[in-house]
């Protein structure tokens, strides 16, 4: 490992502890005596994705946590929860057992999860993955999240785009103060 400060071929491990999916190291340098931390993860066997015009190339975690992390930007959600919903959906593609994967696979899970935890960043997902053509098809998207919302509650980080009267929220203005 080269130290990232000075470029030394050698360093010294510290400490080693587990976390998620890998080890988490920490080292020294011993050219210089810098610390740093190294992640490291175990790779499975090659996945491939297959692409809509049937193209393969390797899948590329990092290029479905970007599309999630686009999608649930600006959101109220914890800063964690994104890179364990990625965890999830690549322990789920390694364990399927197969070496190939058509890409809406990848797009159904991301969506199944997002539908989930945040309708808005749901919506987001879907409007980029399913390549909406107009505003009729994101009008239909919406109506049919609206109808499952009757069977699932919205999830606990959504937030409320209603008034609620029963605990008298909007009854008062700022501070508490009457309108």
């Amino acid at each position: 490992m080269n130290c990232p400060y000075c470029g030394y071929h050698d360093s010294r491990v510290m400490d080693s502890r587990e976390v998620n999916e890998g080890i988490r190291r920490r080292r020294q340098c011993l050219g210089c005596g810098a610390r740093f931390t190294t992640y490291e993860r175990i790779q499975p066997v090659s996945l491939f994705v297959i692409k809509k015009d049937n193209r393969r190339e390797v899948f590329n975690r990092e290029k479905m946590l970007s599309g999630m992390r686009k999608a649930c930007e600006k959101r109220p959600l914890p800063t964690d929860v994104v890179d364990r919903l990625a965890d999830e959906i690549e322990a789920e593609l390694y364990n399927s057992g197969r070496a190939e994967i058509p890409g809406t696979m990848i797009g159904d899970a991301v969506m199944r999860r997002l539908k989930g935890l945040d309708h808005i960043a749901y919506i987001r997902f879907a409007s980029v993955y399913r390549e909406f053509a107009d505003i009729t098809a994101l009008k239909q998207e919406i109506d049919t999240l609206m109808g499952d919302e009757f069977e699932v509650a919205p999830p606990s980080t959504q937030l409320s785009l209603m008034l609620d009267e029963e605990e008298g929220v909007g009854a008062r203005g700022p501070r508490g103060s009457e309108k």
